[in-house]
């Protein structure tokens, strides 16, 4: 059985904005099954951004219950996710989930995992996936040296410099703002 590699997701906040991005490849083992898969999706009146890395269908669960929460706590992102939190501690199915999102609206993001844990950065980048940690270097290094670049060109820039040193990370980036 192979394992599935192959999501680079990317949030920046800067200048009152939040930028998601996410690249479109899907591995299996060393072979690329997709290269243009959706991973980034927005809610709540288009005014929340998601991303997903992992397993798809423990990412499209993680997906639909944080939806879930949005509703209900009126698209209030810190309550949504640390609800989801605790709810996932008690169900036992949903302790196991191999997947990772990044929940955000314009003033806060989030880490969910699929053992229930959510985790908020010290700054302002979060990257996740196989390429997270090289896009997540590369956007805090343009933060400090690219000044001018908007959260949107970090992302972008970020991102193609992942799919450039990992090979489960493509440059078919979506991007989405709030």
């Amino acid at each position: 059985m192979h394992e599935w590699h192959g999501t680079t997701i990317l949030a920046v906040q800067k200048n009152g904005k939040t930028v998601l991005g996410g690249d479109g490849q899907v591995s299996m083992g060393d072979t690329v099954l997709k290269g243009k898969a959706q991973k980034i999706r927005r809610l709540y009146n288009d005014s929340i951004i998601t991303g997903f890395a992992g397993g798809t269908a423990d990412a499209i669960t993680m997906f639909e219950r944080f939806e879930e929460k949005v509703q209900q706590y009126s698209g209030n992102v810190p309550r949504a996710a640390i609800e989801l939190a605790k709810d996932w501690r008690l169900d036992k199915a949903l302790r196991h989930l191999e997947a990772l999102m990044i929940v955000a609206d314009r003033e806060s993001m989030f880490i969910i995992s699929g053992k229930g844990d959510v985790m908020q950065p010290d700054d302002n980048v979060i990257g996740v996936g196989s390429g997270g940690n090289y896009a997540a270097a590369a956007a805090r290094a343009l933060l400090l040296k690219a000044p001018k670049l908007s959260a949107k060109e970090i992302v972008t820039t970020a991102l193609t410099i992942a799919s450039e040193i990992c090979i489960y990370t493509n440059d078919n980036i979506t991007i989405e703002e709030v």
